[in-house]
């Protein structure tokens, strides 16, 4: 009886959900110089979120020349002809708002958050950056130290810290992903400064640019302010690098053995899959949610709980332009052998290639999905930010309001089948990072 009970109330959830996703409104247009522009007005706060994607990760760089996106991230607070060296965050922060930025092998993202009554702030800033970013000699070494120096503690001095790179360094032999966004501390050294100013006047240009506003805003005044401060921005007018180049499928299985500065052995397995937006995608994130969406997941619950094998366990589908990776990861318990680890979580694979998942399950899921899709769009800076993705990645912003039917046309069969297709051993890298102690002298 409890089981209808649960599976009726998950019935009327989704129902409820369903009814209260409300659709979100927006404009989007270009200007003469190819900068794309989205404006969503959501006045039930007097905050505003200004953002600007520009579509530049580090697939884009030279194989020589890798870190040059995420070097960028950091150069770009360097300021302006205009704004004094260092001074974005003070301008921002004393203006009440908070400001950061991200690199992706895929894109880079730059956002304040700002009281409302600072929107032209937040464009003259984003303006700033886009006409005249300052790259000098002191700038350019100043981060060339901050950047090394963020490589070493969060990459080369962690335990674990390379996991990054080495699933990547194995997954890929031909594609740009073969590199992380951090890139290399060699290369950066070895750039001249016309070098970043070469990538900067071929990436950080208008039609290259996504400028996404959110928030407690007036739309035909917020155009005229978008107008003054970029519409005489000129276009870069030289083409864009985009990788053409395509990773052949992996023919055999990839393992590696990492001893590093560890307490606890570490298990990663790691599947090519297919670029975000495929109908096989959806399926690839409803798994995930299925394996480790919380702590009555599959993986949780079996390995964590029930076996007690592992710390931690769980499964990450990784979202990329180009065919990425979906990662399954265990930190072993006191004692338990990574092999052990691997076995039991191969088990559960197993389990979803082998038989089709539960209605009551598979509802859970879509569940779940449908909260997460809602949640992320809760926010303006959220909103912002998709809006941006869906145009770069999709060209349609609109999916901000349609991509949940993509995920709600996924099947149990379609869940059992891309299992089957994409979880095989030839198509695999499998790492494990054991004490240093356990290395053969």
């Amino acid at each position: 009886m409890k089981r209808h009970i649960s599976f009726l109330f998950l019935f009327l959830i989704s129902g409820f959900m369903t009814a209260q996703t409300k659709k979100i409104e927006f404009v989007h247009y270009k200007l003469d110089n190819g900068l794309n522009v989205i404006l969503h007005r959501d006045n039930s706060t007097p905050i505003v979120a200004v953002t600007v994607l520009y579509h530049v990760g580090s697939k884009n760089e030279d194989p020589e020349r890798t870190g040059f996106a995420h070097f960028f991230e950091h150069l770009m607070f360097e300021g302006s002809p205009n704004i004094g060296r260092g001074e974005y965050f003070k301008i921002v922060e004393s203006a009440g708002g908070q400001l950061n930025a991200n690199t992706s092998f895929d894109r880079t993202f730059y956002y304040e958050i700002l009281p409302s009554n600072q929107l032209e702030l937040g464009l003259y800033l984003e303006s700033e950056r886009m006409l005249h970013l300052k790259i000098d000699s002191i700038g350019v070494e100043t981060q060339r130290k901050v950047v090394k120096e963020e490589r070493k503690q969060s990459y080369e001095n962690r335990p674990y810290g390379s996991l990054l790179e080495k699933i990547f360094s194995n997954a890929y032999k031909v594609h740009p992903y073969r590199w992380i966004p951090i890139g290399s501390a060699q290369y950066i050294d070895q750039a001249k400064l016309e070098e970043f100013i070469e990538f900067y006047k071929t990436f950080y240009v208008p039609e290259n640019a996504t400028l996404s506003i959110a928030g407690d805003i007036d739309i035909e005044e917020t155009k005229k302010l978008v107008e003054k401060y970029f519409g005489d921005i000129p276009r870069g007018n030289k083409p864009i690098p985009r990788p053409e180049v395509v990773e052949p499928p992996q023919q055999k299985e990839i393992r590696e053995i990492v001893y590093d500065n560890v307490q606890l052995p570490m298990v990663v397995l790691a599947y090519h899959i297919p670029e975000q937006g495929t109908p096989d995608y959806y399926a690839l994130r409803l798994l995930t949610t299925l394996l480790s969406g919380g702590e009555s997941a599959r993986l949780q619950k079996e390995i964590k709980d029930k076996k007690q094998m592992a710390l931690a366990v769980g499964s990450i589908p990784l979202s990329l332009e180009d065919p990425g990776l979906f990662i399954v990861y265990g930190l072993t318990n006191v004692g338990v052998k990574a092999e052990d680890l691997e076995n039991a979580i191969e088990s559960e694979i197993d389990k979803v290639k082998k038989e089709l998942i539960s209605e009551y399950e598979f509802q859970k899921v879509r569940n779940q999905i449908e909260s997460d899709f809602v949640n992320q769009n809760s926010r303006v800076a959220g909103i912002a930010e998709n809006l941006a993705d869906y145009l770069v990645y999709f060209g349609d912003p609109n999916l901000i309001n349609t991509e949940i039917e993509r995920y709600m046309k996924v099947t149990r069969e379609d869940i059992k089948r891309v299992a089957n297709k994409y979880f095989t051993k030839e198509n695999r890298v499998v790492l494990y990072y054991l004490p240093k102690s356990m290395e053969k002298k």
